[in-house]
């Protein structure tokens, strides 16, 4: 009897290591590898901290912890345009042969002869309707989902999966690691991002909150199924988008991603609640690795957002100084 007592308790004593041995490694290991280290990860680390120890007067339980990013230029590139908009583009290519009537109608035409720069924001509107509606919401499913499987971004050369960013994907893991809840909130359309974001960022399409076209329910091939229409139902942009954070989840968030002034109304009511807060833009100051760009940008344009979380103390993560990979395929 003596040596199974003396046997169980060598055991005991080599799963408790075990266990303390894997606890010290979970404290010590860095959860934001292609992060370097200062400041606004020093900030992060910190907050987070904060917010999940019990005995901290900052401590957020965990069904209040909402964590919201946007997409475009916060968790993948946006240049030279937005990548929905590049989808609407061979759209309209991939359609031309049974609309020949395009060849010579604007904005088509503009589009199959490669005249971007002379389109305009109501052009890329009419094409979004004619590519993105007139048919279920399965076939539009499926037409994005062949797409972002084969497409390639028209500068780099990569797909446009690739063009996320290393950085962003470790802190939507981080925060999740921590009981937050992650939500997108972006001006891109809901059901062009719920097509592909669960395997890229494993974020699942309820929690994808998007600009809206509207639908109606209609009997197709004998099934019921939702037709795209061609008119916005919500524009989720500026002020509209905590509007839509609350309509859709019912809490403040407790942290807030962006990286443009159209992300500024999300990161403001994010900070004016009470308690522990973290509101962070992303800055695209590297022009080396990907682009620069902020005030007078057309695209992602950051101006009072910048002046305002340089005023405020809002972190600032400086793509060129903070990150020290952009894309998960650098090295």
């Amino acid at each position: 009897m003596k040596i199974i007592h003396a046997l169980k308790s060598v055991l005991l004593f080599a799963m408790l290591s075990v266990m303390a041995s894997q606890f010290a490694l979970a404290k010590t290991s860095d959860p934001l590898p292609s992060w370097n280290d200062g400041p606004t990860k020093t900030a992060i680390l910190q907050f987070m901290d904060k917010v999940t120890d019990e005995h901290s007067d900052q401590y957020v339980p965990l069904d209040e912890r909402v964590a919201t990013f946007d997409n475009d230029g916060t968790l993948w590139s946006e240049k030279p345009m937005y990548f929905q908009i590049l989808f609407a583009f061979d759209r309209v290519k991939a359609l031309a042969p049974s609309h020949p009537e395009w060849k010579t109608t604007k904005p088509f035409s503009l589009v199959l002869n490669n005249e971007l720069d002379k389109l305009t924001g109501e052009d890329a509107l009419k094409i979004v309707a004619a590519t993105h509606t007139g048919m279920t919401s399965d076939e539009f499913d499926k037409q994005v989902k062949e797409w972002i499987a084969t497409a390639k971004h028209p500068l780099t050369g990569k797909p446009y999966t690739d063009m996320v960013f290393q950085p962003m994907l470790e802190l939507l893991n981080y925060f999740r690691s921590n009981g937050f809840k992650t939500y997108i909130v972006s001006g891109g359309g809901n059901a062009f991002m719920r097509a592909w974001v669960t395997p890229v960022y494993n974020i699942p399409p309820e929690q994808v909150i998007g600009t809206r076209l509207s639908a109606e329910m209609r009997e197709v091939d004998g099934k019921m199924q939702m037709w795209r229409l061609p008119e916005v139902s919500v524009n989720n942009d500026k002020e509209v988008k905590p509007v839509e954070i609350y309509q859709a989840i019912g809490r403040r968030p407790v942290a807030a991603f962006g990286n443009s002034d159209g992300d500024l109304a999300m990161l403001q009511w994010t900070m004016s609640g009470d308690g522990a807060r973290l509101a962070m833009y992303v800055h695209h100051t590297d022009d080396k690795r990907e682009w620069k760009y902020d005030r007078f940008s057309s695209v992602g344009k950051l101006d009072k957002g910048l002046d305002e979380a340089q005023s405020k103390g809002w972190l600032i993560a400086d793509m060129k100084n903070d990150w020290k990979q952009i894309y998960p395929s650098d090295k």
